[in-house]
């Protein structure tokens, strides 16, 4: 027996692993994700501190991981693109 989950299959949504699910879009795809500044020592360790209260622009691999911190949307899509990557917002 595996560890391996699968959401399971239904008319519309066929089944796929988590593993599978982890790696859609790997390379190419990233997002655009707005939060607060009191979350960037965790997504951003090695970022200076930053007041509270102010809204930022995160961009991250489809597998989550952050890949920069800005102060505005228009900004992370610029750096998505220049890096050749698809860019979504998630709300």
């Amino acid at each position: 027996m595996t560890n391996e989950k699968t959401i399971e299959p239904n008319m519309a949504h066929p089944a796929i692993t988590q593993e599978a699910l982890a790696h859609l879009g790997d390379g190419r795809l990233a997002y655009v994700r707005a939060i607060r500044s009191e979350d960037v020592a965790h997504l951003f360790p090695q970022a200076p501190k930053i007041e509270p209260g102010i809204k930022l622009f995160a961009l991250h691999a489809a597998d989550g991981t952050p890949i920069m911190l800005t102060d505005t949307r228009e900004a992370a899509l610029a750096n998505a693109w220049s890096q050749e990557l698809e860019a979504v917002s998630v709300h």
